[in-house]
């Protein structure tokens, strides 16, 4: 189980793992061994999210999402698989996590009397500044 908060578990069941070689660091073994880690959640079959939760971990993932809903996450930044793998559950529990806190309501706010006026007295300011470099411009 990988916990991701109070009330979220995922399943090991649910998350596929699979090793595939990597560019980057690891000298002679970079194309020997398969240290890269590309994880797999299929995000609309999963059990273990809230259906709000799935939609705005749709949003958030971009394009690491497949039209079908599954969320790829590549780390291929070590030079371990145990390293990789671990970095690729990180972030995806760091996804699911933003993707669990619900974003604060809006609410419509309207601007002060005292902010309208000032921003009438910066218009009627500029206005005058215009005005008199106009009246100058025209005298030379």
């Amino acid at each position: 189980m990988i916990r991701i908060t109070n009330t979220i578990s995922i399943g090991e069941d649910e998350i596929e793992l699979e090793f595939i070689r990597s560019s980057g660091p690891g000298g002679q073994n970079v194309n020997k061994v398969a240290t890269a880690v590309q994880l797999r959640f299929d995000v609309p079959r999963s059990r273990s999210l809230p259906p709000g939760v799935k939609d705005r971990l749709r949003r958030i993932a971009g394009k690491r999402m497949t039209k079908e809903g599954v969320l790829l996450i590549a780390a291929r930044r070590y030079r371990t698989q145990a390293q990789n793998r671990e970095d690729a559950i990180v972030r995806l529990v760091h996804l699911v996590r933003r993707a669990s806190e619900k974003p604060k309501p809006r609410r419509k706010t309207k601007p002060t009397t005292a902010s309208k006026e000032r921003r009438l007295e910066d218009k009627r300011h500029r206005g005058k500044v215009k005005r008199i470099r106009s009246e100058r411009a025209g005298k030379d």
